[in-house]
């Protein structure tokens, strides 16, 4: 048996190809089916089973293509309520494989309703669990993504599903969709697989005493929800188009000034490119793994979009991102400013930033998460998290005729949010290669 995983690190999730004897089992993948066919192909499997865990939050599915593609069997939840033909997974109902490969339903609501772990036998013996959303590796999916008014209940029947998978051999392979910075999960370890026994021995959600502990531990400290999950399920639930094409129109400075209006102008440039001169109005997300999740949570969902971009810059990744979540109409690109008026902001190390926060009347901005607030903070600076920066706007402490020194982990954060500091009026200065940590620290050194 060969386990495949294709890992998606900006939006936490991992989809597996499983692979015994020529046979082949896809579990949750993303709408890129791409990158899954070519493994296929490699391995010259046939595929027989194309499986969703759950109705996913985070990702627009490409199971549905990808059994279109392949002539795979399409296994959804018996609760989904696909609006195409699939089908339905019944709690400890066998589905009959080719080679001995046999997968077994197992109910596992909690993340989600209908979630279902597959349990995978070969030859009759328990060997792997894809678990989904389900039982993670030291953590759990959350049960809170769905509204706080179902949060306790779905917490409940997670405790009970993760004592349902904990009673599996303890050599069956774990095999979670979600883990270590996906914002469906609660805890985890960084690694993206395990054992039943080693779950058992160090995950500490089984090892809470009652169902009201694990209830209260799970929904302790509420994590924000990004506002692209309330769009993913729906699309879903009633299918999800192809991908739309990589290739988009290269836009000049006449092309850029045409787009219409609601055009959201998105800087996929690095951070210190885009502060030398970017186009005044544009949010600046640097390309990287989370570029396409950041995207979906700060600008209107379904907009159209143009990005700018450097000459030679992996334009396709930024568009497959964005398609993982539903974002297909990116209009063009733009990669030479030749023409277009830009405006500048600074962006500074950590001495440098210190020196200026260490000024009378110095307002530093906060734009972490409200967790990294609690554990770590710049005495007398101003928090707004980043989206709401977006969504609430600049807090009214802060004066536009003084700078404001924007900070966050990495610099990342802090320079989307220099970029929305200047389209609301402001003088922003960024903190890159460090972040509040470092800051405070250096703060209380020098006094």
């Amino acid at each position: 048996m060969e386990v495949v995983p294709f890992r998606t690190p900006g939006l936490g999730d991992t989809s597996y190809l499983l692979v015994h004897d020529g046979t082949g089992v896809l579990v949750d993948p993303q709408r890129d089916i791409g990158r899954f066919l070519d493994a296929v192909a490699e391995r010259d499997v046939a595929l027989r089973f194309v499986v969703d865990t759950h109705l996913h939050n985070d990702y627009l599915s490409g199971a549905e293509q990808a059994a279109a593609r392949t002539g795979a069997e399409l296994v959804l939840p018996a609760g989904a309520a696909a609006a195409y033909p699939h089908t339905p997974a019944f709690h400890m109902e066998d589905i009959k494989g080719d080679k001995g490969l046999t997968l077994r339903p197992v109910h596992t609501p909690g993340h989600t309703p209908e979630h279902t772990s597959h349990l995978v036998l070969i030859d009759g013996e328990p060997v792997a669990v894809f678990s989904g959303g389900s039982l993670l590796v030291a953590a759990a999916g959350r049960p809170d993504l769905l509204g706080p008014e179902r949060a306790d209940t779905l917490a409940r029947l997670q405790y009970r599903s993760l004592h349902r998978l904990a009673g599996l051999p303890r050599d069956v392979l774990l095999l979670p969709t979600h883990g270590e910075g996906s914002f469906c999960t609660a805890g985890g370890a960084g690694r993206l697989t395990s054992t039943i026994g080693e779950e058992l021995d160090a995950n500490p959600l089984l090892s809470t005493r009652s169902e009201d502990e694990f209830v209260g531990r799970l929904l302790a400290e509420p994590q924000p929800i990004p506002a692209f999950y309330r769009h993913m399920s729906p699309v879903n639930v009633r299918g999800v188009p192809p991908m739309p094409p990589v290739d988009v129109p290269v836009l000049d400075a006449a092309g850029l000034a045409g787009l219409p209006e609601e055009t959201q102008l998105v800087d996929i440039r690095p951070r210190e490119t885009m502060a030398a001169g970017f186009v005044p109005g544009s949010v600046g997300i640097e390309l990287a793994d989370d570029f396409g999740a950041w995207t979906g949570w700060l600008l209107p969902y379904g907009a159209p979009i143009a990005l700018v971009a450097e000459p030679g810059q992996d334009v396709a990744e930024a568009v497959t991102q964005l398609a993982r979540i539903g974002l297909d109409a990116v209009v063009g690109v733009i990669t030479d400013l030749t023409g277009v008026g830009t405006a500048r902001f600074r962006v500074v190390g950590l001495d440098a930033f210190a020196a200026l926060a260490r000024r009378p009347g110095a307002q530093v901005l906060d734009v972490r998460m409200p967790s990294e607030r609690e554990t770590v903070a710049v005495p007398g600076s101003i928090w707004r998290f980043l989206p709401d920066l977006f969504t609430d706007g600049v807090p009214a402490e802060l004066d536009p005729a003084r700078p404001v020194l924007v900070a966050c982990g990495s610099g990342r954060r802090a320079a989307i949010a220099a970029t929305a500091l200047h389209r609301a009026g402001f003088t922003p200065v960024a903190l890159t290669g460090a972040g509040v940590p470092e800051l405070a620290d250096a703060l209380k050194d020098g006094g």
